[in-house]
């Protein structure tokens, strides 16, 4: 399951977009740290199913709708310094390397200072804590380097080591690949072994740029000026005016029935009589999702997951012409890959026996056969044969 970490200095509202996302129970509080132990719940991504299009029923969507899980870690809030151990320091950066991709949750109405304290709405540009979340990761990752980068610079001269590989190697706690390291290392064009330090920070940059893709929900958008909104927009960044406090309300309002509201939706139906303090906030709710297209809290996800770290969905089945598994379960299953996986690759994810026994894939809308290096794209509905 894709793993997703919610970042972001404290009461930038993290755990309340998290609660959004998952309805798990967290600590919510208008002070830093209420987060210490990062959260972890299920959210999931919004597709359009592919069973209308194939004229069956699957049962497996909501109007039409699929809703795959994804992995949400709400990471305790980070303070300027944290990667010298300040506040609580690296162990929530720690927590960030698993993550495949990160959620920023930024306060765009500036009610928050850097220290997550609260203050006058505007009194805090929220572009700092941008610039103070890509800087906190990467001096950590500069702190990693540099503790053995004499170690490594000479590993590689007196061993002839291509650098990609052995620095990779290096950094594969933290998820770091080699086509990440030769990436970073082109921006530099210069040995290794003639690196400085700002040649090092430099190079940290880079790979925080190629390995923590990154979006920004500027979180609290409902009370944000409309300037701070807009200095947030022209960042050279994926920004989403994002109100995680509304999309809890809805979907606790939906969840007891009042109203009928899917996560993603641009608007909702009443379905109860509602007293007037209810009536004013839905009110106040449905103008926020007119201007913006919906509280941004599903668009955040959907455009992490899909945009940004470039996953696709398809639908491996057993049966082609009736896109079921055995027992006869119609589209049961629809797996996030990434764009280039191959027909062979989904078999080892459906399971490792049946990507080594691997014979040919069925497209099950074409009924047509394809090879093992067929890369799969958006909506594909895959049949694998195997030997098993």
């Amino acid at each position: 399951m894709i793993e997703i970490g919610i970042a972001g200095k404290p009461n930038a509202g993290k755990s309340t977009f998290f609660k959004s996302a998952t309805l798990v129970d967290v600590a919510i509080a208008s002070y830093p740290f209420t987060t210490i132990e990062p959260n972890v719940g299920i959210g999931h991504v919004r597709v359009r199913c592919v069973c209308r299009e194939l004229g069956v029923n699957c049962e497996k969507c909501v109007d039409g709708w699929r809703f795959i899980p994804i992995k949400l870690i709400d990471i305790a809030g980070l303070v300027p310094g944290a990667y010298e151990g300040r506040g609580l320091g690296n162990e929530f950066l720690d927590n960030l390397r698993q993550a495949e991709g990160i959620i920023h949750v930024v306060d765009v109405s500036g009610s928050t200072d850097e220290e997550g304290n609260e203050i006058g709405v505007g009194e805090h540009d929220p572009v700092r804590d941008v610039v103070f979340l890509n800087e906190e990761l990467e001096m950590w990752l500069f702190g990693i380097l540099k503790r053995n980068w004499a170690k490594i610079s000479r590993r590689i001269s007196l061993e002839k080591r291509d650098p990609s590989k052995l620095i990779s190697e290096q950094l594969a706690g933290l998820g770091f690949e080699e086509w990440m390291v030769k990436k970073a290392l082109k921006v530099l064009n210069k040995p290794v072994h003639e690196f400085k330090d700002d040649d090092i920070r430099i190079f940290a940059r880079e790979l925080r740029k190629v390995r923590m893709r990154m979006i920004i929900a500027a979180n609290k958008a409902d009370k944000a000026p409309e300037e701070l909104v807009k200095r947030l927009l022209s960042l050279d960044e994926t920004v989403i005016p994002t109100s995680a406090y509304y999309e809890l309300a809805l979907r606790l309002a939906s969840k007891n029935r009042y109203i009928n509201y899917l996560p993603g939706d641009e608007d909702f139906e009443v379905l109860k009589p509602l007293n007037e303090k209810q009536k004013r906030l839905l009110e106040k709710i449905r103008s926020f999702m007119k201007r913006y297209n919906g509280t941004g809290v599903q668009r955040v996800i959907n455009t992490l997951v899909f945009d940004v770290l470039g996953y696709i969905v398809v639908y491996p089945v057993e049966d082609e012409n009736k896109f079921t598994d055995g027992k006869g379960n119609v589209l049961p299953d629809a797996f996030l890959v990434k764009r280039g996986t191959t027909a062979r690759d989904l078999a080892y994810k459906i399971h490792t026996e049946i990507g080594e026994s691997f014979i040919y894939a069925v497209d099950a809308r074409r009924k047509v056969r394809i090879g093992e290096d067929y890369e799969l794209k958006h909506n594909d509905v895959v049949k694998i044969v195997s030997a098993k």
